[in-house]
């Protein structure tokens, strides 16, 4: 019988980081081996299968990631933009494990600072861990490629009244995508938001609309509107889980059959491709 896959979980108290844990238990292929949490965190010390409601497994939270990591195959991150970095940096000079995180939000520096990283450890970087947002966004460079002037983009996108950015992470990653097929940086040509008078659309800028409220678990479409015709590409997530199980299937793609991947940055565009 082939030894399950042990994850050590970052960030396992948030809303995605219990669903990952959840779905790690009861997942036969895989192992719960390490939890890491803030300091103030009251899982702090607490075994993580109790804070989860569920039978004691033996896995505490963890401050220190070096304690946390030992004897895993892999890290799933759920944290936060700064915490991930650190993780990051420190699993390259310990060299490994493998990182996949879902965490969105860097800016240039922390990006840059993970592209380091991604020189001494395989790290996956997913701007949603959903397989159908991944298909969601390979349509979308198939569909950028339509004659540029001929069609506008539109990104419109809801979620719950708890998020705190807008746009999504997915939201970017998604303009992005049809960006980079057209040949453009996203930055060049976005139009984040509208308001007052701002005269005609420009020719082949992407825009965003952003909707908050409920509890709409995400909601993403991409709109390519022409004279006569439109495209719409649109995903909708129905519950949460849907992110605990991308993940396990990123780490599983990781893992590789236990050879692991080479060093490099991934996303989950390798994962479904």
């Amino acid at each position: 019988m082939t030894s399950p896959i042990r994850v050590t979980v970052l960030g396992p108290t948030g809303r995605l980081g219990s669903a990952i844990c959840h779905a790690l238990l009861d997942s036969p292929d895989f192992r719960l081996a390490g939890a890491v949490v803030r300091a103030e965190s009251p899982a702090c010390g607490v075994d993580i299968g109790t804070w989860l409601e569920r039978d004691p497994i033996g896995c505490l939270g963890e401050t220190a990631l070096e304690q946390a990591v030992h004897g895993a195959d892999i890290v799933i991150d759920s944290s936060l933009p700064g915490m991930t970095v650190a993780a990051a940096e420190r699993l390259a000079s310990l060299g490994g494990p493998s990182l996949v995180t879902g965490v969105t939000g860097f800016n240039r520096d922390q990006e840059a600072r993970l592209a380091t990283c991604s020189d001494k450890i395989p790290l996956l970087a997913a701007g949603n861990f959903s397989l159908g947002v991944a298909v969601t966004e390979a349509l979308v460079r198939q569909a950028a490629r339509l004659p540029a002037k001929a069609w506008d983009i539109e990104v419109h996108e809801t979620h719950h009244k708890r998020k705190a950015d807008a746009p999504s992470g997915t939201a970017i990653m998604l303009a992005r995508a049809a960006a980079e097929a057209r040949g453009e940086r996203l930055e060049d040509v976005a139009t984040w938001s509208r308001e007052g008078t701002t005269g005609p659309r420009q020719s082949g800028s992407i825009g965003f609309a952003v909707s908050r409220g409920g509890s709409v678990v995400g909601e993403h479409a991409v709109r390519y509107l022409a004279e006569l015709e439109e495209i719409t590409i649109s995903h909708r997530a129905l519950d949460r889980s849907i992110f605990a199980r991308g993940a396990l299937e990123a780490a599983r793609w990781m893992i590789n059959e236990g050879e692991g991947r080479p060093n490099g940055r991934y996303t989950m565009q390798d994962v479904v491709g």
